[in-house]
């Protein structure tokens, strides 16, 4: 007998224990439709739980690493024995702490904002305009992909150099002003899902080459382009190469610069206080966690939009 599960339960219905039977062995999903749960179904939200905790432990480790006194760092407790908050208020007597801070934030936010509109700039060049060599050219635009940073690091730094912009912050996001090879491929992509006909209707009316890059691309390809600001805000906030290589003056650090200081200051005293250099870190990771809260929804977007297309 096929029970439909669409008709209300009554308590005088017949068929109620088979019915309530059936309805607790279906699973509703996010759209509306009904599966059975299966041992497929179970194996899948075992192995998301299992990718959940192994991504989850670090930062939970870190978290309690930062509560516990020096002898108790690497004990491997999830929950410290003792919790020692004084850690955080050393982490801001080590140095500049909110100065870095600041620092990392406006560097980041440069990188940021000019590589994203710079590498837009550029794939709606490639996506929109048809022209010869296009192929060509933006193959030649992947390929810059395929050299390490290492090759042209003393290059670029000698070319910093005499401009006179080191021991200045601007080595560390105008180099974002050319745009990125791989922020242009995932823009590009976007950008070639938009209609064509939405451009040339606006070319029929008028619109300039600027202004369909402004009021049609860009309002249309958000996702891609909080994806990439995302992206790049992360990178610049976490790098520690180019401040290794062009500051020079502590006022100027960022905040991974500052905590290499920290951490080589107490290698330098020969005590390795890491529970001091675990708090300095979960400073340092706690915006951009926050950063990542506020922009997940984007990510979820672009990776719809991105199927859609396909």
């Amino acid at each position: 007998m096929t029970l439909d599960v669409r008709r209300p339960l009554r308590p005088n219905d017949p068929d109620r224990p088979a019915r309530e039977g059936e309805l607790a062995s279906l699973v509703t999903t996010g759209s509306g439709r009904r599966r059975r749960l299966t041992p497929g179904l179970v194996v899948r939200w075992l192995l998301l739980l299992l990718a959940t905790v192994a991504f989850a432990y670090p930062l939970v480790w870190l978290v309690s690493a930062s509560l516990k006194p020096k002898a108790q760092v690497f004990d491997n407790r999830l929950v410290p024995e003792t919790v020692q908050w004084s850690n955080f208020v050393t982490v801001w007597d080590a140095g500049p702490v909110l100065q870095w801070l600041m620092n990392s934030g406006l560097v980041s936010l440069m990188a940021a904002a000019t590589v994203t509109l710079s590498s837009a700039l550029v794939a709606f060049g490639f996506a929109y305009f048809r022209f010869r060599l296009r192929g060509a050219l933006f193959g030649l635009v992947l390929a810059t992909m395929m050299l390490p940073g290492a090759v042209t690091m003393i290059p670029v730094y000698l070319i910093w150099n005499r401009l006179g912009f080191v021991d200045t912050q601007v080595p560390l996001w105008a180099g974002n002003l050319f745009g990125s090879a791989f922020y242009i491929f995932l823009m590009r992509q976007f950008f070639l899902g938009v209609p064509r006909e939405l451009f040339e209707a606006a070319r029929i009316d008028g619109c300039s080459n600027l202004g369909l890059f402004r009021r049609i691309a860009l309002p249309l390809c958000r996702p891609a382009l909080i994806i990439v600001f995302i992206f790049e805000l992360q990178a610049s906030w976490s790098d520690l190469m180019k401040p290794l290589i062009y500051l020079q003056t502590e006022e100027y650090y960022t905040m991974p610069r500052g905590l290499k200081q920290i951490v080589d200051s107490f290698a330098l005293s020969g005590q390795y206080n890491w529970e001091i250099a675990m708090a300095a870190t979960l400073v340092a990771t706690v915006p951009m966690i926050i950063v990542f809260a506020f922009g997940q929804r984007y990510f979820l977007e672009g990776l719809a939009t991105q199927a859609k297309q396909g």
